[in-house]
């Protein structure tokens, strides 16, 4: 489809118009400019009909190529390079377009780009920052072509299916969690001792003064003759699973130091922090997504391919509109998971009646697995008068404030006394914090 420019309306209304308004009043007084008046409209009459021939016959030579897959981080500004392959022998400039989905902002709506002559493949890069992360299709991409004179310009699209996957990012968390991946020691930036000795079988040895008689292998012991030892390991490899909440309850906003977000963004950072903190610490690391159904279910595993397919289940992973059903959870995680595995938890449970659904679900897993459960601590959950009154209306919302610090705090007890661990965690430092409870696990030797 060919349209007209600016310019031919320019020079239209320029020579056209004021030749045919004038036409009848200057043919009989002055016939040689009339005459010179005809001539200039049939030749600007050919010139425009050649011009649009020209774009018209020009043979649509160009090739553009987009790969199927871009990969993006939010917030983060990144590029979509585009390949454009002519053998024109003259140059040509072009204006694309690309229809973006609203979550993915472009610093402008078109580029227009000059291709050189006789240079059979150009390449550059379209610069675009994603505000969400998710998955998202572009099918075309527009072309428009001027003419030889630029009287007219030629449209059409090309057929370009590409998927862009928006990922959280991960780099706005680097300074709260830097001294982790650092290499020394465990994890942190310095050494910590284990506690006990150990729960692996490793090797036998021959006994020493001091060693306690619940170490002596007395089989062994009978068949060599004198007394033999047992020596222990700490078990180097564990398995961690995080289960994260994507109902309703995961859509509240949250604030940060970065801004505003919600509680699920927290969620899905943490969760892949802990997955790189888990590798670096020899640990299987696994995923489990759930709403009043479970969504996915990664298992424990390691290396980069695992990371990646955890990475996958949580860039699509959104806020539904429904109640978390935590006895369909409990059940799916009985089911499969055998071996005793750490489960952390990042839902919210400031909700009575979630509470103690959660607490019914989870009275048989927590005998099998240690169980810790996080949530996001609410803005003014805490006790009446830890921060200062100013205003008499602040009396109502700092009481409400103290009855949900309270209620929260009951509710830890009722976890402790089944064995579950509870936890308010910041939502600035949630991974910092939970890679501090992964930490303490393996100290502790508590799997």
């Amino acid at each position: 489809m060919i349209v007209p420019t600016s310019r031919l309306l320019f020079w239209f209304s320029i020579l056209v118009l004021p030749s045919i308004t004038l036409s009848s009043t200057i043919h009989a007084s002055h016939p040689v400019l009339a005459a010179f008046s005809s001539l200039l409209l049939i030749v600007f009459t050919l010139l425009v009909c050649s011009d649009a021939s020209a774009i018209l016959l020009r043979k649509n030579n160009l090739h553009i190529q987009i790969p199927p897959l871009v990969r993006l981080q939010k917030d983060r500004p990144g590029v979509i390079p585009i390949r454009i392959t002519s053998n024109s022998p003259t140059s040509t400039t072009l204006r694309l377009g690309l229809a973006f989905p609203n979550e993915i902002i472009s610093e402008s709506d078109d580029i227009r780009v000059s291709l050189p002559p006789h240079t059979p493949c150009s390449q550059f890069d379209w610069t675009v920052t994603p505000n969400r992360r998710g998955q998202y299709f572009l099918q075309k991409i527009y072309l428009e072509s001027s003419s030889p004179f630029q009287f007219w310009v030629r449209r059409s699209h090309q057929l370009a299916p590409t998927e862009i996957r928006v990922y959280p990012d991960l780099f706005a968390e680097r300074k709260n969690v830097a001294a982790v991946f650092l290499k020394r020691g465990t994890l942190g930036s310095h050494s910590r001792r284990t506690i006990g000795q150990g729960r692996d079988f490793e090797k036998l040895r021959e006994y020493l003064p001091g060693d306690s008689y619940d170490e002596i292998h007395w089989k062994a012991s009978a068949k060599r003759g004198h007394p033999v030892t047992k020596v222990f390991q700490v078990e180097r490899t564990q398995e961690v699973y995080v289960v994260v909440d994507a109902s309703r309850l995961s859509a509240r906003s949250v604030v940060t130091e970065n801004g505003t977000t919600t509680a699920l963004e927290r969620s899905v950072v943490a969760s892949l922090i802990l997955a790189l903190a888990a590798e670096q610490q020899g640990d299987l690391f696994g995923l489990v997504t759930f709403s009043d159904r479970v969504h996915s279910f990664v298992r424990a595993k390691r290396g980069q391919a695992h990371y990646n397919a955890c990475k996958d289940q949580l860039y699509t992973l959104h806020p539904q509109d429904v109640t978390p059903d935590f006895e369909e959870l409990t059940i799916f995680l009985r089911q499969n998971l055998r071996k005793r595995a750490l489960i952390i938890f990042l839902t919210a449970l400031d909700d009575p009646i979630l509470a103690e659904n959660f607490l019914k679900a989870s009275a048989l897993l927590c005998r099998q697995h240690l169980l810790i459960v996080n949530m996001l601590q609410p803005p003014n959950a805490h006790p009446l008068f830890s921060t200062p009154i100013e205003e008499f209306d602040q009396i109502y919302a700092h009481l409400g404030g103290h009855l949900q610090w309270n209620s929260l705090r009951e509710l830890a007890k009722k976890f402790q006394r089944q064995g579950i661990r509870f936890a308010q965690l910041d939502p600035s430092r949630l991974p910092a914090q939970i890679i501090a409870q992964h930490a303490d696990v393996k100290q502790r030797q508590l799997l």
